[in-house]
């Protein structure tokens, strides 16, 4: 976060969480919280793990700032845990990634706002009015994937396999975890579904995807993810998000 003077705000977070792992941006990003809008209460965790402890002790910040690469998640599952743990509470992504694949992914998955690493602070007083209005934020270069109708058709998230365009949200949340080797039991508790809808949901991916088993459409995704990061100038971001 570099630093450059701000007009100073009215409040309009009272208290915010800022999820980092690197004390020296997470304490500059606070400070420029502080200057922006005086008065609010800024609370820190260096983990996935500490933000859930300090949420299941009784935080309740209006706002949390979330920084996807964390030493105990892997791939976009920490933040879509935070949002399953918060549904309620708006938050925004701060990240050194910043390929389009994995801002739309965010922003599909229920993230109120992006942001790249490098931005300025005083880009912050807008972005949170922006978010406390209940409005979504993306910087202007990302405007279009806040829109998931307006996605290419040839964005290679969608294009990683040529049916799994036709799945549903939820369905492929479920594809995804299938990727990571988690069983039903361990999907339902991430998605907080019961593992009869969970089942359900794997039924109708298998039969839209063609395969007979989940082994069989795991390989499938595997093997078009493969092909896709050979073909786009973004593997990292492709290879984050089949994490």
């Amino acid at each position: 976060m570099r630093h450059c003077d701000v007009a100073r705000s009215g409040e309009v977070f009272s208290s915010v969480l800022i999820v980092d792992d690197h004390p020296l941006y997470s304490d500059a990003l606070a400070s420029a919280l502080q200057v922006v809008f005086p008065g609010t209460a800024v609370g820190k965790a260096g983990s996935l793990g500490q933000a859930m402890a300090m949420l299941d002790a009784g935080a309740d910040p209006e706002l949390v700032i979330f920084d996807l690469k964390l030493p105990d998640v892997c791939g976009i599952s920490g933040f879509l845990k935070l949002r399953a743990r918060i549904p309620h509470i708006p938050i925004l992504v701060i990240s050194s990634l910043t390929a389009r694949t994995l801002v739309e992914t965010l922003m599909q998955e229920g993230a109120a706002g992006f942001l790249t690493k490098d931005t300025t602070s005083d880009v912050l007083r807008p972005v949170l009015e922006e978010i406390a209005a209940g409005r979504k934020y993306v910087p202007k270069a990302y405007r279009k994937v806040a829109d998931p109708a307006s996605a290419p058709a040839d964005d290679p998230a969608r294009a990683v396999h040529p049916r799994l365009a036709a799945l549903t949200p939820q369905q492929q949340k479920v594809m995804r975890l299938i990727c990571q080797g988690k069983p039903n039991k361990q999907i339902a508790y991430e998605l907080s579904l019961a593992e009869a809808t969970v089942k359900a949901h794997i039924t109708a991916l298998l039969r839209r995807l063609g395969a007979c088993n989940r082994t069989q459409a795991a390989l499938m995704v595997e093997g078009a993810m493969s092909d896709a990061m050979e073909e786009t100038d973004e593997p990292e971001a492709l290879s984050f998000l089949s994490r």
